[in-house]
């Protein structure tokens, strides 16, 4: 249990920047590896945008390099600012507290950086970190023993969250963008519903009670209607009136779907794997065989297709139970369908879709007049989520996704490993616990606490 009132009065020498003395050397050495890392990150992600979106001639010569800087220098005030930050703190309240060493410089930190990133990128780097941000609080809680894990966690939000957009994708001006052409591209624009009810379905609406109770009572049992309609596509395979696949009967309309995604998520995780496969070709001449035939790849492609074949498949079902096309039958499909994660569990992914529907529920309801609008809160948001993996990073880094870990320690040169957080121990959030009891070699002269000498380890 985290110990919030204590305090040590240690400089910010001996907790933060243990490799130099000097607080505006330290500042000028994480500013300078932080530029150095952030632009190779970025150069090679602005150029593969440009191509991909197949930008003009103006847009290399004259605005490809000011957006670069822009972003390489965002990223970079991330970083430095937090060290600066850190020291302002400790020279103003004169110790440091459970709160200032990691979110307490984070936080101001984060909301200066995002400022100079451009406001069309603001809001994606919002997300990122507001999941960022929510995973590690979940496991804050889960170490705290406030929350308890849940078994397949991830593929049970992912069934809620695909369900959600693939209603919202069925309704009319659910969705827009980006998300709607993903979606369209992935399960087909024959799943974009006509709206929707049938002619016979809304003459059944207008109040002929009677009616509606004679087709009631005549009406087939639900399990000798599912036999009928088994056998008969089974036999001669027929696609029912209100499925718009008309080149393809039901079944074969799943297959195409699944063979058709299952390809694509084969290809998208041979092609993650060429650069590292790439490195080792020549030593390893084996190596190449493992890009085609690895575990992943088929684990994607199940995934991928599992998911669109599954959700066709209910589709045709419902349809055919219910003699009517519906964006309610979304719901149920995508759910069943998110149970395809099974094949490709990913935390990363259910978490990064459901942050992205919380954010276009929000701005739903911003357009519906039912939610307000706060200016700045993307910013906002980013630090607050910043802030919170800082925090992580510093004081309990087993709770921090490892692959932002090793993100930290690229922008920073390793220097964030190399912070004292045996010191920090007395918060009660073990902070040292994956150091192997790391103590920095300390300078005496600079120091307010006599410093403890470090371990060699073998």
């Amino acid at each position: 249990m985290a110990a919030y009132s204590k305090s040590i009065p240690h400089s910010c020498y001996e907790i933060g920047h243990t490799w130099n003395p000097s607080c505006l050397t330290s500042y000028l050495q994480i500013t300078q590896g932080a530029m150095e890392e952030s632009f190779k990150i970025y150069a090679p992600l602005y150029l593969v945008a440009a191509i991909l979106r197949r930008r003009k001639l103006d847009y290399y010569l004259y605005r490809l390099l000011p957006e670069l800087l822009r972003s390489t220098s965002f990223l970079s005030a991330n970083g430095s600012l937090y060290i600066a930050f850190f020291c302002i703190l400790r020279r103003i309240l004169g110790k440091f507290y459970f709160w200032t060493p990691g979110f307490g410089a984070a936080l101001p930190a984060s909301y200066v950086a995002i400022l100079i990133e451009r406001k069309s990128r603001r809001g994606l780097l919002t997300i990122y970190m507001a999941n960022q941000a929510s995973e590690t609080l979940y496991r804050m809680g889960v170490t705290r023993g406030y929350l308890k894990p849940i078994k397949n966690g991830e593929v049970l939000l992912f069934c809620i969250t695909a369900a959600l957009y693939m209603f919202f994708f069925r309704c009319k001006d659910g969705l827009q963008g980006f998300a709607f052409s993903a979606l369209k591209f992935i399960v087909g624009k024959e799943e974009i519903p006509a709206h929707t009810l049938l002619p016979e379905t809304l003459y059944a609406k207008t109040g002929k009670k009677t009616k509606e109770r004679a087709e009631t009572s005549r009406r087939i049992n639900i399990f000798s209607l599912t036999k009928k309609l088994m056998d008969s596509i089974c036999k001669h395979g027929p696609r029912h009136r209100c499925c718009k696949h008309y080149e393809d009967n039901c079944i074969s309309y799943c297959i195409k779907g699944f063979i058709r995604m299952f390809s694509v998520g084969y290809l998208i995780q041979c092609c993650l794997r060429i650069p590292s496969t790439f490195r080792q070709v020549f030593t390893k001449p084996s190596r190449l065989i493992s890009l085609f035939y690895n575990k992943e790849n088929f684990q994607l492609g199940a995934f991928l297709g599992s998911f669109v074949s599954i959700y066709k498949g209910t589709s045709c079902f419902l349809r055919w139970v219910r003699n009517l096309d519906d964006e309610l039958h979304a719901l149920i499909a995508g759910f069943l369908a998110g149970i395809s994660m099974m094949f490709y569990k990913s935390t990363t992914i259910s978490m990064y879709l459901a942050s992205k529907l919380v954010e276009t529920m929000y701005f739903k309801g911003i357009e519906a007049g039912r939610c307000p609008y706060f200016p700045h809160a993307d910013s906002i948001i980013y630090a607050v989520s910043t802030a919170i993996c800082f925090h992580a990073a510093v004081l309990e880094v087993q709770n921090l996704r490892p692959s932002y870990w090793k993100f930290l320690l690229r922008l920073t040169k390793g220097r964030f490993a190399f912070m004292n957080r045996r010191a920090l121990d007395v918060f009660g959030s073990e902070a040292s616990k994956n150091f192997n009891n790391f103590i920095p070699k300390l300078d005496p002269r600079f120091t307010i606490v006599k410093p403890e000498l470090p371990i060699q380890l073998s």
